[in-house]
């Protein structure tokens, strides 16, 4: 007689899909810690932070740190809870350090948010993808007359760079035969330029022109 070992109910089958990965709370925070997480880079870890978001906020929160996640854009990131201005109590060290921004960055930052907010009105595509001769096109219609023009378009490449490393802007990978450089503005920065903000963007742009014809320092910080 041929005797067949018996199946184990338990076993899985050798063509099933592996199984999904299980992430801990470590696997989550330390990521965020870093930087912004979004969907698109990890969808597993990115559903795993939507199952678990409750105790991430919890956990974060005993660092004095809170969980700002938009669900809809597809993004989440750490920010320092605000303190009371009030709060005498001694103050904690910043896990997540500011980053402080020169003249023309910030600038460009305001450009490219009131863009993709006209972007986003045309009801089209979700990615705003622009090329370098745009982002210049951006600003050269923004340069007051007399201003220093020149200048500013010949350092486009260094503020898109530190925009970049910001992450507010990706640099896409050029196609095949495709020589100019391309960068999709990244949703995350209407989480820092709000709607209110853009509201006051024509008075604040006044500045910005009034500001550009002043002599110019800051580029050789940075």
């Amino acid at each position: 007689m041929d005797l067949q070992p018996e199946a184990d109910p338990n076993a899985v089958p050798s063509d099933a899909p592996p199984a999904a990965p299980q992430y801990d709370l470590t696997a989550l925070v330390v990521p965020l810690l870093k930087g912004v997480l979004y969907r698109e880079d990890d969808a597993t870890l990115w559903q795993a932070l939507l199952k678990l978001q409750s105790r991430v906020r919890d956990y974060t929160s005993v660092l004095a740190l809170e969980l700002v996640l938009d669900e809809a854009e597809g993004y989440a990131f750490l920010r320092s809870r605000p303190e009371p201005e009030d709060d005498e109590s001694p103050k904690l060290p910043r896990l997540v350090r500011r980053q402080p921004l020169t003249f023309h960055v910030s600038v460009l930052l305001a450009l490219l948010r009131k863009k993709l907010a006209e972007f986003d009105a045309s009801g089209g595509d979700t990615r705003l993808i622009l090329s370098r001769d745009a982002v210049v096109e951006l600003i050269r219609v923004f340069l007051p007359a007399g201003s220093n023009e020149s200048r500013l378009i010949d350092n486009v490449d260094a503020h898109l760079n530190k925009v970049v490393e910001l992450g507010f802007v990706r640099r896409l990978k050029p196609s095949a035969g495709g020589q100019e450089a391309m960068y999709e503005v990244r949703r995350i920065l209407k989480a820092f330029v709000d709607a209110q903000w853009l509201a006051d963007f024509d008075q604040r742009l006044a500045l910005y022109q009034a500001q550009l014809l002043m002599p110019q320092t800051e580029d050789a910080d940075e």
